[in-house]
């Protein structure tokens, strides 16, 4: 359907379906989120056991698509995110909410099938997309379920390319999504320049068990405990080097292979804590719990 102009489209309403995904611990299910109308009092209602994230998405979804150009339907518009016993959360589904109220208002059509292509997405009140948590997770799933299009925000891209062979779509904001699919203005597929493994950000840091002098007994203790995969425990007074020799102990352990390196990835990106410009984690992580911490706190910390 080609559009004219915000005041010349003409509705043609019908039910619509978009792919998402919900990260559950470090798996992830795929969700369909279906939008359909009828004559009503205006308004965005979301079912599907949403947290109040995905409930609040409505409010976000509705100024992105004004402030994109379109238009919401209106008409009341009912959101089901399927399958309707798995909790929802997060702001991700903005992005395949939108889809759906434009694919349902007749200003939006997909050239491929609906189960072709996954949409995973923070939304702006401006249109803007903002990266989510759990990517790694999601293209994993995707790619082995036969799903070769994935869109996102521009800065998970590095992160999905850790998965090869998917058709990866980044954008900046909610228009270049639109455009694409209307085939208007086509977004490139991500393509990596490099290899995450050569990148800057992946070189030793400051500690480093070379650079202890001293503390011979305990830096040949920590290299039997690394060596056969033992336990330790370090006991002495305040400032003696306890923290600094246990933080040097990923050192003088094997390089993950990069399968380890992936399982890791995928914890720190589903807590959130995967950086934007590291989208491979390579060193073996260090926690350090205070000694306050509880033996529940620690047990998550681990």
């Amino acid at each position: 359907m080609k559009l004219k102009g915000r005041n010349d489209v003409v509705y043609k309403f019908m039910s619509s379906k978009v792919l998402s995904a919900a990260v559950l611990g470090l798996e992830c299910e795929l969700v369909e989120v279906e939008a359909d109308t009828h004559l009503a009092l205006p308004g965005i209602f979301i079912v599907g056991l949403p947290d109040k994230a995905v409930d609040e998405s409505k409010e976000r979804v509705r100024s992105a698509i004004k402030n994109s150009g379109f238009e919401v339907p209106r008409r009341r518009v009912t959101i089901n995110l399927a399958p309707a016993d798995l909790k929802k959360q997060g702001p991700s589904y903005d992005l395949p909410i939108a889809i759906s109220i434009l694919l349902v208002s007749g200003q939006l059509m997909f050239a491929n099938d609906w189960n072709s292509q996954i949409f995973i997405g923070e939304l702006a009140f401006d249109g803007s997309l903002r990266p989510v948590n759990g990517v790694l997770s999601i293209c994993l799933a995707v790619k082995q379920r036969g799903i070769k299009a994935i869109y996102l925000p521009a800065e998970n891209a590095a992160e999905a390319s850790l998965v090869s062979g998917l058709d990866i779509f980044p954008a900046a904001n909610l228009e270049q999504i639109i455009y694409h699919l209307l085939g208007k203005k086509l977004i490139s597929p991500y393509q990596k320049t490099e290899s995450i493994l050569d990148q800057e950000y992946l070189k030793p840091d400051n500690f480093d068990m070379a650079y202890i002098r001293g503390q011979e007994h305990a830096k040949r203790a920590l290299e039997i405990a690394a060596a056969g995969g033992h336990n330790i425990l370090m006991s002495g007074p305040p400032g003696s080097g306890k923290t600094l020799l246990a933080k040097t102990v990923p050192t003088i352990l094997p390089t993950m292979l990069l399968e380890e390196s992936l399982e890791v990835t995928r914890i720190y990106s589903v807590a959130g804590l995967l950086p934007i410009s590291q989208p491979l984690i390579t060193r073996r992580p260090f926690r350090s719990p205070h000694h306050t911490a509880s033996g529940t706190a620690c047990t998550i910390a681990r």
